[in-house]
């Protein structure tokens, strides 16, 4: 039975992208590192995949170069496993016995890319470039979400109630109504809402809504 990884954030690694190296080749490990080192870029190698567990992931824009033949898990188990544990790192498989099954298997499990060894330096610097570029996106989405939740927990349950309703575009008379309140108090729920989400206009508390996962709400008064 595969154990899934739970790989924690490395507080202290900064906001530098960082490349993620798995291959049991020392040469491979080592060319690598002076690969990307010469572009400025930080390396982390590891000669297997519990060596990686056993360290904590980058709280940085990554990416993970991984040969699809380790000992103990081969890289697109290794792959699944980061998959099921919710680790959204991006992969760049390497390999010198690659076939096309073996490619498409990667490719439609989310792989950047999959490159065949010997190596080519400008192919796997514009992989590695490609790849953090990606996670770096991803990073941002994720902390807009991360934020917006955040100020949404600052909500009282009633507030709640109301951005629901008003994101569906639903007057206050209505909203009133259906919360069994005054129309002033919808209003001064929702001057409170608005703050606190820190939006203006309707249209971008619908947008909040909708990130938030908050979907449009059904009346029960008519």
């Amino acid at each position: 039975m595969t154990t899934h990884p739970t790989l924690p954030n490395d507080p202290g690694s900064g906001g530098d992208p960082v490349v993620l190296v798995i291959d049991d080749d020392m040469a491979i490990r080592e060319t690598l590192t002076s690969l990307f080192r010469s572009v400025g870029l930080r390396v982390k190698t590891f000669g297997s995949a519990p060596e990686l567990l056993q360290s904590q992931l980058p709280n940085a824009p990554s990416c993970l170069v991984l040969d699809i033949r380790l000992p103990r898990i081969s890289g697109l188990d290794f792959q699944m496993d980061l998959d099921k544990a919710g680790i959204r790192i991006p992969i760049i498989f390497m390999t010198g016995h690659g076939d096309i099954p073996m490619s498409v298997q990667a490719m439609k499990a989310g792989a950047v890319d999959f490159l065949t060894k010997p190596l080519r330096p400008q192919e796997m610097i514009h992989a590695v470039t490609r790849a953090l570029a990606a996670d770096q996106k991803r990073r941002a989405a994720e902390k807009i979400v991360s934020d917006l939740r955040s100020l949404y927990e600052s909500l009282t349950p009633r507030e709640r109630e109301v951005l629901a309703l008003a994101a569906a575009g639903i007057m206050n008379k209505l909203i009133a109504e259906e919360l069994g309140i005054s129309e002033v108090t919808v209003k001064v729920h929702r001057s409170n809402v608005m703050r606190k989400m820190r939006t203006r206009s309707l249209a971008d508390l619908a947008r909040i809504a909708d990130t938030l996962g908050i979907r449009p709400v059904t009346l029960k008064r008519i």
